[in-house]
Order: structure tokens, then C-alpha cells, then sequence
């Protein structure tokens, strides 16, 4: 009579879970750097990781648009393991078409960055993408701030970013030259307001700028290229853009 008395109350409706369980040990951030490619939702081999909810709680169809992270710019977490991440479309016309994919092996107690990239191709309904581990500093300094460079533009030739302290004048490089789907280590700078700007090895002129980014001591941030390199307008979404992306 107990064991029945246990087995009904683990089967009532208000009875307590188990949530002791371990958490997903990896993660993983999705970014939609793709000129020109529709809005997406995110896939890790069959399973939706991301995705949009309307004001009446059903998905919408707008997905992740171009220039943006998913959600919220967090990382998803995810178990250790083999996969095929995956962006498809989430409007209603193609909706779910695969248009670009990349695979990894995720480790345990690592995060990842899956970037769709490259420039979209309306005809194929195809674009490139690629997944970086994002190396975090094992012990941080918290009077530092933490900045890497990743290469999103097919386009471009391999830029160094820089970053200038405009109080100070101190100007220094974010690791070296970054090729396209690359990106540099995890650079330490004192915590402040910094303008920075990409540049071809070799020149002095600036490929991409921004101004006036906060960067707070004891965090962790990625700077990632995206865009079209030819595209020479200050308004155009398709223009080269520095993001500012949190890590940490």
C-alpha cells in the first residue's frame, strides 16, 4: 500500500520534480551576419534553439533578421556533443528551408559562436557559415576588460581591429590580422570608453569605425566585422559594421 501511495503521489498533477539533474554543460551564441539573407530561426541538428514569440504567445515568423544575435545576444545551453547547426528561414514562404549550415563537436564547459555569413544568394537560397570556440580568460582580472575581433566579411582582406582610448590617446591592437570566419584572442584592456576601427595589414586608413563603446572591466566582449566591404553608404544595412556583442 505505501509503494501505491508513492507511485500515485509521484503521478499528481502538483507533485514536486526532480530538478536536481546536471545543466546543459556548453553553449553556444547565434548570429545572423549574412548580407542580404532572409530572417532565420536556429537549429542544432534537429531541435529549434531559437525562435520569436508573438504578443499572443504563438512564433512569429521573424526570426533572427540580419545584423542581429538570438536571443537576446545569450547563449543557448547545450549538451556536450557532435552537431549540425543549421539557419532556416522562418517566414512563411520557404519557411524552415535549411540555408546555411556548419558543423561542430561541442566540449564540456565550452562556448561557441555560430555566425551565418557571407553574402546570401537569392537565387541558391544559400549562405556560408562557420562556428568559432570563444575562449574566455580562465582567471579574470577585474580591473581589465576582455576583447576579441572576429571576421565576418567574405570581402575583406584579414583586418587588425584597434582599440583607442580617445581620453588618453593610447591606441593598441586586438591581436593581429583576422581572416575571414577567424577570429583573434581575447585581448585585456583597462575598463573604459574606447573608439575602434578595423584596418588592412599595412595601412593606416580606417575599413570600419565605431565610436564611443563602453567597455565595463570584468567583462568579457566580442567585436564582430559583418557586412559588405564595397558598400561605401553610411545608411545601408548592407554597409561594413563593428558589433558589440557581450560575452561575459
Amino acid at each position: 500500500m505505501l509503494l501505491c501511495a508513492v507511485a500515485l503521489t509521484a503521478c499528481e498533477k502538483n507533485a514536486v520534480q526532480d530538478i536536481t539533474g546536471s545543466l546543459p554543460a556548453s553553449r553556444v551564441k547565434f548570429f545572423n551576419f549574412s548580407v542580404g539573407a532572409p530572417s532565420v530561426n536556429f537549429y542544432a541538428n534537429d531541435s529549434k534553439i531559437t525562435a520569436i514569440t508573438s504578443a499572443t504567445g504563438v512564433e512569429a515568423v521573424t526570426g533572427v533578421a540580419f545584423g542581429n544575435v538570438a536571443s537576446g545576444s545569450f547563449y543557448s545551453a547545450m549538451d556536450p556533443g557532435p552537431y549540425s547547426f543549421t539557419g532556416r528561414i522562418s517566414a512563411t514562404v520557404d519557411k524552415n528551408l535549411v540555408i546555411s549550415t556548419a558543423a561542430a563537436t561541442l566540449a564540456i564547459g565550452k562556448a561557441y559562436s555560430f555566425y551565418m555569413s557571407g553574402l546570401y544568394n537569392a537565387t541558391t537560397k544559400t549562405a556560408e557559415a562557420f562556428v568559432l570556440e570563444d575562449p574566455f580568460i580562465d582567471t579574470l582580472d577585474y580591473t581589465q576588460t576582455y576583447v576579441r575581433f572576429v571576421n565576418a566579411i567574405p570581402n575583406a582582406a584579414p583586418m587588425t581591429l584597434f582599440a583607442r582610448n580617445p581620453t588618453t590617446g593610447v591606441e593598441v591592437p586586438i591581436g593581429g590580422a583576422v581572416a575571414y570566419k577567424a577570429g583573434s584572442a581575447f585581448v585585456a584592456l583597462p575598463g573604459a570608453v574606447y573608439d575602434v576601427s578595423a584596418r588592412y595589414v599595412g595601412s593606416a586608413t580606417n575599413v570600419i569605425s565605431r565610436t564611443a563603446l563602453s567597455f565595463i572591466a570584468g567583462r568579457i566582449t566580442t567585436i564582430g566585422a559583418h557586412g559588405d566591404i564595397t558598400v561605401v553608404s553610411a545608411t545601408l544595412a548592407s554597409r561594413p559594421i563593428l558589433n558589440f556583442s557581450a560575452n561575459r
